[in-house]
Formats: C-alpha cells, structure tokens, sequence
C-alpha cells in the first residue's frame, strides 16, 4: 500500500493541490481532470495511489465480477463506423443472424451453466422489424424468467423506436414491459460530436445519447456508462466525457458503473485504412491507468464502481487497473465478439474461477455480483466442487466469432429479420 501523502509530496504544486483536493472529499473539475490525463513517472504513481485510497474508502478490497455471456445477435449494420470491425453489410458472406430460437437456447445454456446475465447487443440490420428487440427479451423471458437481460444500446433504441415509428420513451417502457432489466451504455465512445463526425458519421449524435439515456433512467431503468479512448481524443475530450457522464448521474442516478473501454486499432478500419489523420494504435499502458484513475478521482461519490475491461487490454493490466481506482472485472463475456473481431488477442470468455485467481493475484477479495451490483457470493475460498462454467472442458462448445461467420448456417441473407 503505497502512502499517499508521501506520494503527493514529490509533485509539482498544481498536481499536489488536485490529489490533496480529492483526498478530502473535493469535487475534481474538469480542468483539473484534464490536468491529470497527462502526468507521468512519479506523478502518475501519486494519482493511482490517491484513486487506490477513495477505492479502498467507498467500497474495501472486494472486487466484484458477474457470470454473463454475450449475444451478439448478428453482425449486419447499415452504419460504418470507423472503429467497428465487428460489422458487416448485409450481401457480406460473412453477415450472419441468429433467429430468436438460437438467441433463446444461448440464453438457456448459459442460465444452466451458472449465468446470471445475458448481454444482447448487435449491429443494426437493415429491413428489420422495428419490434424485434422486444420481441427477443419476450422470448428470452418467456424461457429464462429470472436471467438479467442487460440489453441494447441507446444506439439500438434509437434505431428500434425509429423503425417502430414511436417516441423513445414509448420504445424503451416497451423493452422494460418485455423484460429488459438494465442498457448498456456504450454507443458513447466521446461525446463530442466534433470526434463523433469524424470516427462515426451518421451514428447517434451526443444529444441523441443523453436523451436515451436520461429517459431510461426516468423509467427506472438503470444503464451502464462508457468511454472509449486510445484514438483522436484529448485529454480535454477525456475529461469532459467524464465531467458529462457526472453529471449526468447527479441528475439521474441511474448509472450502475463507468467502463473505460480502450480503442482496439488492429483490425479497426480507420486505423488499418489510414482513414482518419492522427490515429493512435490504442492506449498505452501509462494512458490505461490515467484512465482509470482520473474516473475514480472525477466520479468519486457519484458513479462508485469502475470496472476493468480484461477483453480489451488483458488480464495483466486489468490487474494493475485495480491498483488505479477500479473495483469490478466486469463479465465472463462468454461469446465475446466485438473485441475480438477487433484484434483483441485476450479470448471470448474468462472462466469464472480464473477470474478470481486474477482477483486474489492482486491481493484482493473476489466476489459474484449480480448486474446491478447487488452481492451474490463471497469467495473466502474456492468452492470443493468446479462452478458448472469452471467445468466446461473447451471453450469450442461454444464456438468461436471466426466459426459464426464462416459457417453457411446463420447466414444473414437466409435469416433476415
């Protein structure tokens, strides 16, 4: 544990007056934040071990993770965002969808191997049915009544109210009635629309993302909260994203967590196209732990969990996040898609119990929680028996994003919604 008030002592005045503002409960502005986004060296040791203290103080040295598994239900998008190597267009003979009935026993499978959750995001199919996302959180409930349908991102909502021709308020009270229990919020990468129009035009404008958002709050449906950083943004752009997403919160309540999602750049189209000048390839490790320490300094009282992405910068730095403010390892993602069309090289799913090695390897607690940070277990010990998901003996019975789309049987242009 590193002391805090010998740490602050070797930095320059203005870093030291932040830390020490924050210490005591002060609220860090967003200059100040922006301030932070660049220290380095000793600095940076200072600003992690002040995030490692207001994590210690609001919530100990437990780290939480929740068993879920991804349905990413198909890859087909009229967008083309510039980060996106996810997506597909709609005559690609790599475009697949997966029917509600595939979509149901995935939910099924993974309930019967232990999953309390079902994160169901995808690419926005054209000639698709404006109710299709109720209809899948229908069927999924209908089968899977208690399972966590963490599902549809405010870009999602958008697109299915505007095919469904109602309000967004209408469209999201429809998804609670159907069974939705929580949004993700990604779809936010920075919100500014100037950083927008240039690595997705034409996606959800930053206005367009609050009023998603806000509205489902009001509906009492709570939503995570994201950024993704590592490509054109500054350390301003950074520190505002934070600063909105405060207040934001201060307004609502409503978000469960912040994820800090860094930009994977291998496979993405504006970096490996050169389409957009100044690109970086992703964060480096000293912008990885600014990151989430600037978050926990900046959301302290406000947004309280700040969760690792293991998917996207490994294990071992997901490991050292806990040393800069985080407390939660997010998912076991099983069929994790996405970041793996991406180019991230960390697999599509941590087996529970490797999760908690990790945990403990930071001299940590680990513990299961559900979606909405409610405590499920303690793990004081291993259990004497495997965990069903511990148990599995391959990981190919559940299939890989590389075997999905180079099978013929969920071809898009066969199973069109």
């Amino acid at each position: 544990m590193v002391d805090t008030e010998q740490a602050i002592a070797g930095c320059n005045p203005a870093i030291a007056a932040i830390l020490d503002k924050a210490l005591t409960g002060g609220e860090v502005s967003t200059a100040e934040g922006e301030l932070l986004l660049t220290v380095t060296g000793s600095e940076l040791a200072a600003l992690a071990a002040v995030a490692d203290h207001l994590r210690r103080e609001k919530l100990g040295d437990r780290v939480t993770y929740v068993v879920n598994r991804n349905i990413n239900f198909t890859n087909v998008c009229v967008k083309r965002c510039g980060f996106c190597a996810f997506s597909r267009g709609h005559r690609a003979e790599e475009g697949y969808f997966l029917p509600a009935d595939e979509v149901v026993r995935r939910a099924r499978e993974a309930w019967d191997l232990g999953a309390t959750e079902v994160c169901v995001q995808a690419g926005l199919p054209p000639r698709m049915k404006g109710s299709l996302y109720i209809d899948l959180c229908r069927a999924i409930k209908a089968a899977v009544p208690n399972i966590h349908i963490h599902g549809f991102s405010p870009e999602e909502v958008k697109y299915g109210s505007e095919l469904s021709g109602c309000t967004v308020e209408y469209y999201l009270a429809a998804l609670k009635e159907a069974g939705v229990g929580s949004l993700p919020g990604t779809s936010a990468e920075i919100l500014d629309d100037r950083i927008r129009n240039v690595i997705s035009p034409g996606r959800i404008s930053t206005a367009e993302w609050i009023r998603v958002i806000t509205c489902a709050h009001r509906l009492g449906i709570p939503t995570s909260s994201t950024i993704m950083y590592g490509h054109i943004e500054s350390a301003r752009d950074a520190a505002q994203h934070i600063g909105l997403l405060r207040d934001i919160q201060k307004q609502t309540g409503g978000f469960t967590e912040f994820v800090p999602l860094s930009f994977i750049h291998t496979e993405a189209p504006m970096y490996r196209k050169s389409l957009v000048p100044g690109i970086r390839a992703g964060a480096t490790e000293d912008e990885v732990l600014r990151m989430y320490a600037v978050a926990r300094l900046m959301l302290h009282g406000a947004i309280h969990h700040v969760q690792a992405s293991w998917v996207k910068q490994g294990v071992h730095m997901a490991q050292r996040c806990l040393g800069a403010g985080a407390d939660d390892l997010g998912g076991t993602l099983l069929n994790e898609s996405i970041s793996t069309a991406a180019g991230a090289a960390h697999g599509h799913f941590l087996r529970p119990a490797e999760m908690r090695n990790l945990i403990r390897g930071a001299d940590r607690k680990p513990a299961q929680r559900s979606t909405t940070y409610q405590l499920i277990r303690d793990f004081e010990r291993e259990p004497d028996a495997p965990e069903p998901l511990d148990a599995v003996a391959s990981e190919e019975r559940f299939g890989s994003y590389a075997s999905l789309i180079s099978s013929a049987e969920f071809r898009f242009a066969r199973k069109a919604p």
